[in-house]
């Protein structure tokens, strides 16, 4: 059922003698109903039609896509960016590393403004930049790597507000099942956009002749966001507030009931809302659970291609690469073993929930725990037998994304049912901070100093090299089951933090309407 309005909701506003017959989130089993201002809740999906809710989705998937496909251009080409600017192991970890950063940090500010101010201009301007940021990467000249840098931070500025705020916006359009249908399709553009990025780094360098034609791709497909952006988006809570008159006595308690919720809101600071997030324990072990997700995707998703190539160039398969454009066949495949098993495991993960959740509350930290407790064999599988069968690595590869893969719309539920509406984008943004700045903004610099570390004690050799980041390399597997015992840890403490989650939002709407008893 999309619209959040109970039938009769009207009638019910007009009687001052009684109490709201459905409570704030009585209906929902996984997660407490969309977000943000309490009493623009139930007015936000009414003006808005189920075919521009679903238009809606279909475009901030589309973004998420290019958003993702952004993210991983760099590894796609990593090879030929190395040899270009001519920089080591360690500089080329850093490279992400300065993009996480930057991501991370902007996602604090952006997390603010998005519970507070328009979210389609928040949108637009950080579309805006890392488009422009990945254009202009594009046009620099070997001497001028620290500006590759620099431009690679601004894109994870603007990225940071996409990821940032774009789940709010779907989480205040649906409830429900429905609601984590959408976000299952949205996540899967995750995946997708990743893979894709290896893709198109690959080909159109192929292509071109030179990496910096595949940053100017999607630039253009930026152009294209943009505009459906402004188009075709709505803004929930915006909507709400401008479509309501005074044209009844429904309408004005429903009005009195909007400023109270407004006034609820403003007197809610930022420091308040953090400290509430530190003391849900759910919040906690979920967001350390992520942040182990991070570390292992960040640390392979930089590093795969070019320890894939290592690996052939050791066992004398591939010529060296002595002048670009080097072969980036590995991209290609890995691109596409990315996107299949993204798909897939996105979608089982949330089939398996949907069903599971009506077994058992715990449902979903449990089948997050088990994702990553078997991709992490997968994974250690994949590492080691790299130097016998590249055919098996890229087997092991596919099984280890197949199950980190079930856990990306799964852990967003677990974040939208235990933190209550007003505090989502705030909620959504401390933990991007905590998994990125423990995760993937450390974890490719970390792999590739380890390597350069060993690689120092290894003989001067395509074998030496590929053995340190080899070796570098088994620190994932440790960081998944890990991160296996965090999701165990959410299990114990996630019912109890969605009823007080569902208690806190009941509280305030009857908080509200009593309010609006005495003005009447």
């Amino acid at each position: 059922m999309q619209n959040s309005v109970p039938e009769g909701s009207s009638e019910m506003y007009e009687s001052t003698g009684l109490r709201l017959q459905r409570s704030f989130g009585s209906r929902n089993y996984g997660a407490v109903a969309p977000r943000t201002r309490y009493a623009q809740f139930f007015q936000a999906p009414r003006n808005i039609s189920a075919k521009r809710s679903y238009l809606a989705v279909g475009v901030l998937c589309y973004i998420n896509l290019l958003n993702y496909m952004d993210w991983f251009i760099v590894p796609g080409v990593l090879l030929d960016i190395k040899k270009y600017f001519n920089i080591s192991d360690s500089h080329a970890g850093l490279l992400q590393t300065v993009f996480i950063l930057c991501f991370l940090l902007s996602a604090l500010v952006f997390g603010y403004l998005g519970d507070r101010y328009n979210r389609k201009v928040i949108l637009s301007a950080g579309i805006f930049l890392w488009s422009g940021a990945t254009l202009g990467s594009s046009f620099l000249t070997e001497s001028y790597s620290w500006i590759f840098f620099l431009l690679r931070g601004f894109v994870g500025v603007g990225t940071a507000s996409y990821s940032t705020i774009a789940p709010t916006i779907i989480a205040d359009l649906f409830e429900e099942d429905r609601r984590t249908l959408m976000l299952s399709v949205f996540y899967i553009f995750i995946p997708v956009g990743s893979g894709l990025g290896y893709v198109l780094a690959s080909v159109v360098t192929r292509a071109a002749g030179h990496w910096h034609w595949a940053f100017r791709i999607t630039p253009c497909m930026g152009v294209i966001a943009l505009v459906l952006l402004i188009l075709l988006v709505p803004d929930p809570t915006q909507d709400a507030a401008e479509g309501h008159g005074g044209q009844s006595t429904s309408s004005t308690t429903q009005g009195a009931n909007e400023n109270h919720g407004a006034q609820s809101t403003a007197s809610m600071t930022w420091c308040e809302d953090v400290i509430s997030l530190i003391k849900n324990r759910s919040f906690i072990w979920s967001s350390l659970g992520v942040t182990a997700m991070a570390f292992m995707t960040g640390a392979l998703g930089f590093w795969v291609p070019l320890f894939l190539s290592m690996a052939q160039l050791a066992h004398d398969l591939v010529p060296p690469c002595l002048q670009e454009p080097c072969n980036s066949s590995n991209s290609l495949i890995f691109g596409g073993i990315t996107i299949v098993t993204g798909i897939v495991g996105v979608i089982s993960g949330a089939g398996i929930s949907r069903r599971c959740k009506k077994i058992n509350a715990k449902a979903d930290p449990l089948i997050c725990a088990v994702g990553m407790f078997s991709s992490a064999p997968c994974l250690y599988l994949s590492i080691m037998l790299a130097a016998q069968s590249i055919v098996a690595t890229y087997i092991f590869i596919a099984l280890g994304e197949f199950f980190l893969s079930l856990n990306w719309a799964i852990v967003t539920d677990i974040l939208l049912c235990v933190v209550v509406p007003k505090r989502h984008s705030t909620a959504v943004a401390l933990q991007i901070l905590v998994s990125h700045l423990l995760g993937d903004a450390g974890s490719p610099y970390l792999i590739g100093t380890i390597s350069d570390v060993i690689q120092t004690s290894q003989t001067d050799s395509h074998q030496g090299a590929f053995r340190s980041l080899q070796y570098s390399f088994i620190l994932c597997a440790f960081i998944g089951v890990l991160g296996g015992g965090f999701f165990l840890l959410t299990s114990l403490y996630i019912e109890e933090d969605r009823k007080e989650a569902q208690q806190l939002c009941r509280g305030i709407e009857n908080k509200g309407y009593i309010s609006n008893e005495d003005e009447l």
